[in-house]
Order: C-alpha cells, then sequence, then structure tokens
C-alpha cells in the first residue's frame, strides 16, 4: 500500500462484469450526515476514471452532468451503488445515509459489502450512532478502515481526531486503530491556515504530493521523517504484535529491521481478518484536478488490505420449508443463491432490484425462484413465486450498462423482478433456497394518515403496498381498533421521505391525523341495569325485558356472559338474544365510545310475550340494560400500557428516567448492558410514547435505541379520562 505508481485509467475506470470473485471488492461507506461520504464517492469514482472532471460521468465519449449518479438528495436517503474499476479489480462503493431514519439502508449496504470504509469528519468527530454501527461490524468480524474527511476546515487535526478514533473505535486495544499515512501541509495562507496538499506514507517512507491535481511521489526531507519516525514506530508495532508470525516481535524487539514487504503483508492480513483499522486521510479534487487527496491510497487499501467475496462465509441457508442446506461460498459454478438488497421504483423501467450473488451466476432473461420471509406484520407478502428475470446493469446513477452476467460475490441491478422485495432470495427455480434475513430496526414512530380525496382514496392502496416493498423498515398497519391506516417509520425524516414518496412517485396525496392508541372501558364496581324494550303498533309489537348485573373483572379477562334466570323468565331460546345484544353494546362502548372490557354480565331476570318477543326485541333489551347499569356506575377509561426498554450509555441515563416519569412512567429495573451503556426498563402508557422515537434520539444525542411492547390496559388518571371524554362527541 502507498508504493505503486498509478496512471489515470480513464473511461476505462467504469466498471463492467467481472468474471472471478477473487478480482471484486464489495465496500460499504459509513458515517454521520455532513460526515462527507458522497463527496468521497465522488472523488473516488475520479481518481478511478469513472468520471472525467469533478462533477461530471464520461460515458462513451459524451459528457453528462454527475449528479445523474444519483440526485445528491436522493442518495442522502437511500443506499446507492458506484461500481469503478482500479488496477484491474472491480469495486462496488456503496454510499449509505448518515440519518439515522434510514439505517435499513445502511442494513442493506452492510449485507451487501464485504468490508467498511468509516467516514469521520475531522472537524465534527464521531458521533454515537456511528459507534453504535462499528459495534455491529465489530460482532459479525467485519474488517475496517476509517477515512478522516475535510481536513481543509480550519478546526481539522488529524492528530487529535486519530486519538478519537482509536479510543472509540480500538476498545481493549487503541494501538489496532493507527494511521497509515500522516498530512502534509503547504505554505501557511493569510488567514494562517495551512492547507494539506500531500500524504506521506509511515511504512515506505515516501512523500505524495496532490498540490499539483495528480499524485505525485517523492523522498521526503530530513524534518518529514523526524515528523514521523514516533508514528511510523508505532504503526510497525501494532502490525506485528497481528501478524501470524510469533517470531516477528522478538525480531523486531532485538533491532532487526523488519522488510517492508512482510510488513505490508502482514498488515493487509490483519485488516482482511478485522482486527486492525487503518485510519488514512482523503480530500476531494480541486476543481480541474484529477486526483483527490488520498483517493489513491484509499483504493489501494480497498483492493489490498480488504477481503475478497471468496473470504466471506455464505449467510445460513434453508430450503422454504426449513430443511438446512451448505452451499459452497461464492463458487460461481454452485447452485445460484442472490438476494435483493434494495428495491426501487422507476417510472420508466418499473421496479429495479439490487441484488448481491452470494452462490452460482446470475443471467439475463433467466428464470429464478423468489423465495421470501413474509415480513406480514410490515405489509410484506410470503414470497414463494417463479419469475424472469430482466436485463442486468451496473447502475451508474441515472445510467445503466448493460451486463452479460454476475457472477458470484459481484453485484447488479436487476430489472422487472415484479414480485421480488427487499431482503428475499433469488434462487434456481428447480432448486430454492431461503437465505436467513438480516436484522431490521423496528419501526417505532406512527404516522396516521388519510385518502385526500375520492381519487386518491382509490390510488392509496396501490401506493402503500409499493412503498413498503420497497422498505422493509417500514410498516403498514390497519388497525382495526382506531380503524386507522398507520404508517410506522422510524423517525420525521423517514416518514416525509414517505409522503413525498406517495404524493410524486406514485401521486397520491395523503393527509396526516392524529394518531390514535386503542382505548377501552370497564366498569370499576358492581352494577345492575333493566333493558326494556316495549313497542307496540300495527300487527306484531315487541317485547323484551332483562334485568342484568355487571361485576369488572381481573384483566385480560374480556366479556364473560352467565346465565342465571330462573323458571323460565326468559325463554331459552332468546338468552343468546339478550347476549349477543350486551356483546353488541360492549363493543360500541358505554361512556365513552370504546370497547368494553374485562367484565361479567349475569341475567338474572326478564319477561317475554308469546306473540310480541322475538331476537331482535331481546338483542335491544340486552343493549340497554347495559347502558342502564353503566349510567348508574362509575366507569375507568383504559389505557395501553408498553413494556419499553432503552438502551442508553451511561452518561444519558438520569435524562432518560426523568423523562419516562415526566411521560407518567414507571421504572422497573435497570442493568448495566457493557460498553458503557445500561438497559432502562420502565412500563409507560401508549398516549405518551407517540413521538418517542423522536424525543429519545434528541434527549440521548442518538446514542439510544428502545423496543416496545403491548403489556395490558390499566385505567387512566381521572383528569385525563375526563378530557378525553370531553373530547368524545357521544360521551
Amino acid at each position: 500500500m502507498g508504493d505503486k505508481a498509478h496512471a489515470h485509467p480513464g473511461a476505462a475506470g467504469r466498471a463492467t462484469a467481472a468474471d472471478h470473485p477473487a478480482s471484486v471488492r464489495n465496500v460499504v461507506l459509513v458515517g454521520h450526515s455532513g460526515s462527507g461520504k458522497t463527496t468521497l464517492v465522488e472523488a473516488l469514482a475520479l481518481t478511478a476514471g469513472a468520471v472525467n472532471r469533478a462533477g461530471r460521468v464520461e460515458d462513451g465519449g459524451t459528457v453528462s452532468d454527475y449528479d445523474e449518479i444519483e440526485h445528491r438528495q436522493q442518495r442522502s436517503v437511500q443506499l446507492s451503488l458506484v461500481p469503478v474499476d482500479w488496477d484491474g479489480y472491480k469495486i462496488n462503493i456503496l454510499d449509505t445515509p448518515g440519518y439515522a431514519d434510514f439505517v435499513g439502508e445502511l442494513r442493506a449496504g452492510l449485507r451487501a459489502a464485504d468490508a467498511a470504509l468509516f467516514v469521520v469528519s475531522a472537524s465534527d468527530g464521531v458521533d454515537g450512532s456511528t459507534r453504535m454501527v462499528w459495534e455491529e461490524c465489530a460482532a459479525v468480524g467485519m474488517p475496517r478502515a476509517i477515512v478522516v474527511t475535510h481536513l481543509e476546515s480550519a478546526r481539522a487535526d488529524f492528530e487529535e481526531m486519530t486519538r478519537i478514533c482509536a479510543e472509540a473505535f480500538g476498545g481493549d486495544d487503541p494501538d489496532a486503530v493507527l494511521p497509515l499515512y500522516l498530512p502534509l501541509r503547504g505554505p501557511e495562507a493569510p488567514d494562517g491556515h495551512a492547507p494539506v496538499t500531500g500524504l506521506i506514507g509511515l511504512l515506505t517512507q515516501r512523500l505524495f504530493d496532490y498540490a499539483s491535481g495528480e499524485r505525485k511521489e517523492a523522498e521526503p526531507g530530513p524534518e518529514q521523517r523526524q515528523l514521523i519516525e514516533d508514528a511510523r514506530n508505532r504503526l510497525i508495532e501494532g502490525i506485528i504484535a497481528e501478524s501470524e508470525d510469533e517470531t516477528l516481535m522478538d525480531r523486531y524487539l532485538g533491532g532487526e529491521e523488519i522488510d517492508l514487504k512482510t510488513l505490508v503483508q502482514d498488515l493487509e492480513r490483519a485488516v482482511a481478518r478485522g482486527t486492525f483499522f487503518p485510519v488514512l486521510a482523503a480530500a476531494p479534487a480541486a476543481e480541474g484536478a484529477r486526483q483527490g487527496l488520498g483517493t489513491v491510497e484509499l483504493l489501494e487499501l480497498v483492493t489490498g488490505g480488504f477481503p475478497t467475496p471468496l473470504e466471506r462465509p455464505a449467510p445460513s441457508v434453508t430450503t422454504p420449508d426449513g430443511t438446512v442446506r451448505a452451499v459452497e461460498a461464492c463458487d460461481p459454478d454452485g447452485p445460484l443463491l442472490a438476494e435483493v438488497v434494495k428495491t426501487a421504483s422507476d417510472p420508466y423501467v418499473g421496479r429495479v432490484s439490487l441484488v448481491r450473488v452470494f452462490s452460482g451466476t446470475l443471467r439475463p432473461d433467466a428464470t429464478v425462484h423468489v423465495s421470501g420471509h413474509g415480513l406480514t406484520d410490515r405489509g410484506h407478502e410470503d414470497h414463494d413465486v417463479d419469475e424472469r428475470i430482466g436485463t442486468l446493469s451496473a447502475p451508474f446513477g441515472k445510467q445503466q450498462r448493460a451486463l452479460t452476467h454476475c457472477i458470484a460475490g459481484d453485484l447488479a441491478s436487476v430489472a422487472k423482478l415484479n414480485r421480488a422485495e427487499t431482503g428475499d432470495t433469488l434462487s434456481a427455480k428447480d432448486d430454492p433456497l431461503l437465505m436467513e434475513s438480516w436484522r431490521m430496526p423496528d419501526p417505532l414512530l406512527p404516522l396516521a394518515i388519510e385518502a385526500h380525496s375520492k381519487a386518491d382514496e382509490d390510488k392509496l392502496s396501490q401506493g402503500l403496498g409499493r412503498l413498503v416493498a420497497e422498505d422493509p423498515t417500514m410498516r403498514l398497519e390497519q388497525n382495526p381498533a382506531t380503524h386507522q391506516v398507520v404508517l410506522w417509520c422510524l423517525g420525521e425524516a423517514h416518514a416525509d421521505v414517505a409522503l413525498e414518496r406517495l404524493r410524486n412517485r406514485y401521486g397520491v396525496q395523503v393527509d396526516v391525523v392524529p394518531h390514535k392508541v386503542s382505548l377501552r372501558e370497564t366498569f370499576a364496581g358492581t352494577s345492575s341495569g333493566r333493558g326494556r324494550h316495549v313497542k307496540q303498533s300495527g300487527g306484531h309489537g315487541q317485547f323484551a325485558i332483562c334485568e342484568i348485573e355487571v361485576e369488572p373483572l381481573p384483566n385480560g379477562s374480556g366479556i364473560e356472559f352467565v346465565d342465571k334466570v330462573i323458571g323460565g323468565a326468559v325463554p331459552r331460546q332468546f338468552i343468546p338474544s339478550v347476549e349477543k345484544g350486551v356483546r353488541a353494546q360492549a363493543a360500541r362502548g358505554v361512556a365513552a365510545g370504546y370497547p368494553l372490557i374485562d367484565v361479567r354480565v349475569t341475567l338474572r331476570d326478564g319477561k317475554a310475550h308469546s306473540v310480541d318477543s322475538s331476537d331482535a326485541a331481546f338483542q335491544t333489551a340486552g343493549a340497554l340494560a347495559l347502558r342502564e347499569a353503566a349510567a348508574d356506575a362509575r366507569i375507568h377509561l383504559l389505557e395501553p400500557v408498553a413494556e419499553v426498554s432503552v438502551l442508553v450509555g451511561d452518561d444519558y441515563v438520569g435524562a432518560v428516567m426523568s423523562d419516562l416519569s415526566g411521560r407518567r412512567g414507571r421504572v422497573v429495573g435497570t442493568e448495566q448492558a457493557g460498553g458503557g451503556r445500561t438497559l432502562v426498563r420502565a412500563e409507560v402508557p401508549e398516549i405518551e410514547i407517540g413521538r418517542y422515537a423522536v424525543d429519545l434520539r434528541s434527549i440521548s444525542h442518538g446514542t439510544a435505541r428502545f423496543d416496545r411492547h403491548y403489556a395490558r390496559h390499566e385505567p387512566m388518571p381521572q383528569q385525563i379520562a375526563e378530557r378525553i371524554r370531553e373530547r368524545t362527541p357521544d360521551s
């Protein structure tokens, strides 16, 4: 790394189909919004020759706006792929959103990649959400490197940022996070700021000057050698500590000069194993320049230090009926095993699927089997169908370069998979397989919507279906208790994007309405009621009288109906009619229009007429009796209570517990979760946590996450219940 000379590849930098997994590198860029990921992707594409100058795309001699890679605004909220060629390798660069609301796109990028570049701004530092993603990568052993950007900022301090990264990412071994290069600053400007114009390679002890707009290699001067001595020694010791050659450290400590080739090989192995995490620096190219600072070094690291797809074990695989299957990792001649990692809708092409192939080879016009996990709770059907592949292409923004095939280890866009959704498995139609799904975050911010007009109502169902097909982090709920259509999202930005897509992509205008929680009613004590339905008109009349007693039951008991009529006061054939009327009235509510639950209704007495009594009359009498009993009783309004678990950094535990108490929550326990975090468990009324996904992010500065599960309904405080009753027209 850092000791190669590179000619500018020109148009050849636009990637085509790979012919062997060893020549593919899949790398995902991770970092908070504003860290410079998208700018870095553009700089890498420029250096690799995929674009002919900053901001433009080169395609067969014609030049179009570079924004056609994808609109920057769109790329800020969705996963995008930019494939480039570098020194005979195909590099699939996956750019992920930095907003926490679009963590589903980030997880898709992690699934599709074999290594991660963590992009950190020298002026902003490392935020909590980036640390959490680092821990996710560590849990699965994904190789990682760190790129420090925004070196042009007046506040930029590469050495200090390296120290912060070692503290944030190094865990128990900060010497596993060390720089490979040090920035070289040019002459001081009038404002006192000295711009970064080059890099000094710590291993090669070579100077790489980007001041002219192209990378030029030179010998460092004596003062520069002195500058790098301590950092170089520490780097060599860090590499040797990760070496598989146990004699290397003794030889080094004994004064032996370790061969540069040996150090580079050990470095590359340690990076590929995910045990050493180099820090690099990068900056975009100046106007008219052909290479951005540090981009060559990054591309060298990706091709030399990051693992090939051959080194990544395939996810667990079963047949659709659950039988475990062993699949050889990344064999282009093996059984087809691919996964849809992203789904998008194009107004001209239709549905376009970004697919990672794990085994076999995908070809245009082939028929494949589509298997899905059936996320029915999120509006996704359980797929088990055959579909024909459309064209295969390498995406480059709105442009698509046709591919003849896509081998194991590579990624491609697939057109016209009309049933496949994100997370679905593609396999041979005569050998269907199903890959283990990746973990998706639970959407916990409700967005209740209504069609704006009758025309929108007709299109709403189809638009919502397409929306959730693209985004498995979104859950569609048709709430039978509140009769609302609810989109569960990850945050406000996620909700805004959903509304924008419904409006502009699917032509559906919706109105956002207040989200309702499913309140209930119950009796606070025993009461009795008499239902009398007696009417006489021409012909048969209506006659039914029943007397009931109502008493409360424990939580979760529902409605219990008991017959204790003596002497046939209510004929046997009409007792089910009374029960039907009672249950119908209970479903409508007796005080504020919410369903009645957890009571025992006992039929004690009644009267009937030999001619005028009927099923309908006793149903009406049963409903009247329940309403009379409720009029003479104290009725509790019940609210749903959720069990909430919050995983939060120790620094914010006090703020989180105070906030939960302010939401009428009861903290039931805390426990240490490791890594300086605490798990706080509480019971909180659901009416108080509608926006908790947004508020918790603000309280914890994006470092906390939570989940919630329905626990039970319990009585609402009287003053709050009265306010709700006042808002209920029929109360």
